[in-house]
């Protein structure tokens, strides 16, 4: 296994196609002298409160401040993110007035392996990310399961199931990947959201939990973190020192991580160039904004997490993900 998606490569600013054309000179298209002369209107793909809304007002607040205008939200579940891509693609204006708000690597398994209406990179691109997110296994604390290596062969005799809150996520990449090369039975359950997948782990409805690090923290004492699929665990203070999962069983998994990241209509990056670099120089400002730093941690993100991956890095990102789940793609469908 080749691919890699090193934290540290994320956010170097690679040569991808289109992304490139982001960072080129704004020579043409419209002006954007009195840009935004109203509010940017944010389309979230997912539930209003879970941990993309969270980290988006938290983002937007500060970033309002840049930027000269407020941001107002609308919320399009359903379809693992696939509702509110086909909403923003089909039935927003390509005016860069409109944006979205997602997390790579969810959006672009699910792009990958569901039918849509849409085409990356030709109607939508990112402008940039957020933050950066392991993936992690957890149980609750009353699990019998102390290690991963107990998970792991358990699932040897019986099925071991894990809630998820979408099954085309990284996470469920990730287990499904240890399954594969240890041999332990498992079997992913969407639940359609982050606050259920884990109230379902920490009562003992399911075995554990897969999902993103940062939206299973604050769980006061409930949770017992037993792998991150990452090289090294980032955040040990955080997760009851955890092991990365490649060093517990010397397999060669790739980091699982997420990037919530500010989506763009590509047509609006090719017509209106001034207005999309003014969003993406006002964007930047942010993570130098001490406010930015309280707002994170507030909203549950760590601000260890916390970093600033550009246009191209996101599209390295993108491609890296679409490949994985190409990969993975029996075993996904034969977890549905």
């Amino acid at each position: 296994m080749t691919l890699s998606l090193n934290r540290r490569h994320l956010l170097l600013a690679g040569a991808g196609a289109f992304a490139g054309s982001l960072a080129g000179p704004f020579s043409t298209g419209a002006r954007a002298a009195g840009y935004p002369d109203r509010p940017i209107q944010v389309l979230i793909p997912t539930g209003e409160g879970g941990g993309v809304d969270q980290a988006s007002r938290a983002f937007n607040r500060v970033w309002s401040k840049y930027i000269g205008q407020n941001f107002e939200y609308s919320y399009f579940p359903g379809a693992s993110g696939q509702v509110g891509y086909e909403v923003f693609v089909s039935k927003r204006e390509p005016n860069a007035y409109n944006i979205l708000v997602g997390n790579i690597g969810p959006e672009m398994i699910m792009y990958a392996t569901q039918k849509v209406n849409y085409k990356y990179p030709e109607d939508f691109t990112y402008l940039g990310s957020m933050d950066v997110d392991d993936s992690v296994i957890w149980v609750g604390a009353n699990s019998r399961f102390k290690t991963i290596q107990d998970m792991v062969e358990e699932g040897k005799k019986r099925e071991i199931t894990l809630s998820t809150s979408r099954l085309p996520h990284p996470s469920t990449i990730g287990a499904l990947a240890l399954a594969e090369a240890t041999g332990m039975k498992v079997r992913m359950i969407p639940y359609g959201g982050g606050g259920h997948a884990r109230s379902a782990a920490i009562t003992g409805e399911v075995d554990g939990c897969a999902t993103f690090l940062s939206s299973s923290l604050g769980l006061d004492g409930q949770a017992r973190f037993l792998t991150v699929f990452n090289s090294t665990n980032e955040a040990p203070e955080l997760t009851n020192d955890a092991p990365p999962v490649n060093k517990v069983f010397g397999t060669s998994i790739p980091p699982m991580s997420g990037q919530r990241a500010i989506v763009i209509h590509t047509k609006a990056a090719q017509e209106h160039p001034d207005r999309v670099k003014k969003l993406g120089e006002s964007m930047r400002q942010v993570f130098n904004d001490p406010e930015y730093k309280e707002l994170a941690e507030k909203a549950g993100t760590p601000w260890e997490f916390i970093r600033y991956g550009d246009a191209a890095a996101c599209d390295k990102s993108a491609r890296e993900y679409l490949a994985l789940a190409e990969r993975y793609r029996p075993l996904l469908t034969a977890s549905k």
